[in-house]
Formats: structure tokens, C-alpha cells, sequence
């Protein structure tokens, strides 16, 4: 303990302590640290008398005259408009992020079905043709006719086909499945027309007008696997439609995710038998006489990537309604999709679709309610593709996808 005691003195005089500073020094120090630091910053100005009127007193000011000046200016000549562009640009944005992250969710959504071992087919790989829009015409063996005034009109053939894939990124097919007796005289038809226009879709389905709903979940499914789209549409064979119209309205919605765009409706769920359009389970929608679920009219709508790919995704366990817009609805109703009503997509012929063309509003679809479709389509299709088509030069001039 003594031996400690006296060590402790020891290192104290080997460590003097230092000199305070004076009070004087201290303030030197500070006042000079605080103008080097205002030079610096640039904001320093030169000590100026004040001006007449004022309380007296010199000041120093932390932002120069000039500064001012240009601020004032900077204010004066801001332009409402260019604020409003950027909140236009930054809402744009916003929706391209969310278009990511939508598209993002669904691929995590295929890869934990791959993991799980997948209740359907799978989104497609990297890889695939990308394009703008896929139109799907849904067909059937008897229907030739019809697929001829289409070719007529505004389905082009040939290199013109190829060119619109290629150049505009709009892809154009017939959709059709297969006989009940795979390989027969009706496939075989199709096999020689096939051959002839290169313009079909063929689908691993059995036709019938009953397995609508089966042949658009098949053809989504096919499509999203086949074409890496932007949207992907389907028309009946009986329906005009102008594609430079159409492309051009679904461009509007290019960035906003999960979006169904169609005529929207909602009809009277018909539980009688026999009737047509006959809902076998009506019971599921309530007590008689209610009405559907707002939905796409058949005709004609157009899904989103992501859309396309859930549907392709869960097809074994989508319910299949007796109508395939309304089964098509059903599958939506339950997701966060925007709907869109686009009134342009179900023009009524001639003269309505004669007379908003005049007014410079092209329909991008047309088709006669009373007959879901064009009445006597194959003998009016070029008669009202004479009155409400866009003309050539619509299709030509789209932008590249």
C-alpha cells in the first residue's frame, strides 16, 4: 500500500499540466474561426451603413442582394404550367413503379408455384417476342366466311400480317381449338387454310359454344406463354374493329397495373331454362331477379400482362360460369383491378359509328347489341368497314411497341 501511495506523485510530475488560455485568446480564436467560416460559405458581404430611414447600426447580411434578387426573379418568372408537369411526370412515375412491383409480385408468385409444384402453366421465361397487344378472334370450323370479310377488312394478310407483328408490335390471330374427333375433315380444313393465311392460334381445347369459358381461360394461358404483351385482347369473328383506334386506347393504360378494360355491364342473371344466355347457377348470385357483377361485355376486352399471367397461373381452379364474360368477371371481381369502361370498344353500325367518325371520334370497336355481334356480319362487314374504318394509314403510322 505504501509502495502505491508513493508511486502515484511520481506520475504526476512527469505529466505537467498544460497552460489555460486567456480569456482574450479564446475570443480571438472564436471570432476568427466564425469570419473564415462566412468566407467560405460566400455569404459574407461587406459591412454597409444602413440605409437612410433605418435604426442605425451596421449589420452583416448572410445572403447578398443579389442573392435576393435572383430569388425574386426565380418567383416571379415560375410558370403554374411547369408545376403542373411536374406533378403530371412524378404521377407517371408512380404508376410505372407500380406497374414494376405488380409485374415483380407476379413473378414471385410463379416462382412459388414452380416450388410448390404449380397448379397451372407457368408465366413464360425470358425470351419470348415482345409485343404491344395481342388480339385474340375467337373462332369456330364454321365460320370461314366470317374469317374471310375479317380478312377482307381489317385483318391484314400475308407480309402485312408479319409487318404489323414486327414493326408495331400488334399481333393478330384466329383462335380455335380442335374437333371432338382430333384430326378429322374439320381439323384437316382448318389445316389447308392454316397453310393458306398463316394467321390461326391453335388451342389444346375442344370446341363447342358451351366451353366459351374453358377456351378463354385456354387462350390466355397459350397467348402469355407464346407473346410477352403488354395486353392481350379478345373479339368474336363478328365484331369490326379498327387496331390503330384500338392500339391507341390501350396505350393510355400501359403503365397502370392489373387493368381489365372493356364495355362494362351488368346484366340480368336469367334463371329460367331454356332461355338463352341461361345461368345454371343463378342461385349463386342471389335471389331471383338480381343482376351480375359489373363486367366486360364478350364482343370484346383486353386483360393486362399480369392479368393474363394470373389466369394462366390458376386456371385449373378459375370457375367456369355458364357465359364466358361473365366466368371472365368472376375471375377479376375478387383482385385489385382497375375497370375500365371504354364506350369506344361497343359502337352500335352504321350510322353510329358513321357519324362519331365524322365528329373525328373513331370507334375502335363495332357491333350490333341485338345480335351480340354484327348482324349478318359476312354480308355488312366491307359496307361498314367502308363507313367507320380508320382507313390504312392509322395502322401504319402507330408507333413502334
Amino acid at each position: 500500500m505504501m509502495a502505491l501511495s508513493e508511486r502515484q506523485p511520481q506520475s504526476e510530475k512527469k505529466a505537467p499540466r498544460a497552460r489555460p488560455m486567456s480569456a482574450k485568446a479564446v475570443f480571438v480564436l472564436c471570432a476568427t474561426s466564425f469570419f473564415v467560416g462566412l468566407l467560405l460559405s460566400g455569404r459574407m458581404t461587406v459591412l454597409s451603413p444602413p440605409a437612410s430611414g433605418s435604426h442605425g447600426g451596421s449589420r452583416i447580411a448572410l445572403f447578398s442582394d443579389d442573392d435576393c434578387e435572383h430569388r425574386r426573379k426565380l418567383e416571379e418568372e415560375s410558370n403554374p404550367n411547369d408545376v403542373m408537369n411536374e406533378v403530371s411526370r412524378t404521377h407517371q412515375a408512380i404508376r410505372s413503379l407500380d406497374k414494376s412491383v405488380s409485374s415483380l409480385e407476379m413473378e414471385l408468385a410463379v416462382e412459388r408455384a414452380k416450388r410448390n409444384g404449380g397448379l397451372g402453366a407457368a408465366m413464360p421465361s425470358k425470351g419470348l417476342p415482345k409485343v404491344f397487344v395481342v388480339v385474340g378472334i375467337n373462332t369456330a370450323f364454321s365460320s370461314k366466311k366470317r374469317r374471310d370479310s375479317l380478312r377482307d377488312t381489317w385483318v391484314p394478310r400475308g407480309d402485312k400480317l408479319r409487318q404489323l407483328e414486327k414493326e408495331k408490335g400488334v399481333v393478330v390471330r384466329f383462335v380455335i381449338g380442335h374437333s371432338a374427333t382430333p384430326s378429322g375433315a374439320l381439323d384437316r380444313a382448318i389445316d389447308v387454310e392454316e397453310a393458306e393465311t398463316r394467321d390461326f392460334m391453335r388451342l389444346d381445347h375442344v370446341e363447342g359454344y358451351h366451353e366459351l369459358s374453358s377456351k378463354t381461360r385456354i387462350y390466355f394461358a397459350a397467348a402469355v406463354a407464346t407473346w410477352d404483351a403488354a395486353f392481350y385482347v379478345k373479339v368474336d369473328d363478328d365484331v369490326h374493329v379498327n387496331l390503330g383506334m384500338l392500339t391507341n386506347r390501350l396505350a393510355r393504360y400501359r403503365t397502370t397495373p392489373r387493368v381489365y378494360v372493356g364495355c362494362m355491364k351488368s346484366g340480368p342473371v336469367l334463371s329460367q331454362k331454356g332461355v338463352k344466355y341461361h345461368e345454371p347457377e343463378s342461385w349463386k348470385f342471389g335471389d331471383e331477379g338480381n343482376k351480375y357483377f359489373r363486367h366486360a361485355t364478350g364482343q370484346i376486352y383486353a386483360i393486362s400482362r399480369d392479368l393474363a399471367s394470373y389466369i394462366s397461373i390458376n386456371q385449373p381452379i378459375l370457375h367456369r360460369f355458364a357465359n364466358e364474360d361473365v366466368s371472365l368477371g368472376a375471375w377479376l371481381i375478387g383482385l385489385e383491378v382497375e375497370h375500365v369502361d371504354d364506350r369506344s370498344l361497343c359502337c352500335a353500325t352504321p350510322p353510329d359509328c358513321e357519324w362519331k367518325k365524322q365528329a373525328g371520334n373513331v370507334c375502335a370497336a363495332s357491333f350490333d347489341w341485338s345480335c351480340s355481334g354484327i348482324c349478318k356480319s359476312v354480308d355488312r362487314m366491307r359496307a361498314i368497314h367502308s363507313a367507320c374504318g380508320e382507313g390504312e394509314g392509322a395502322v401504319s403510322n402507330l408507333a413502334a411497341a
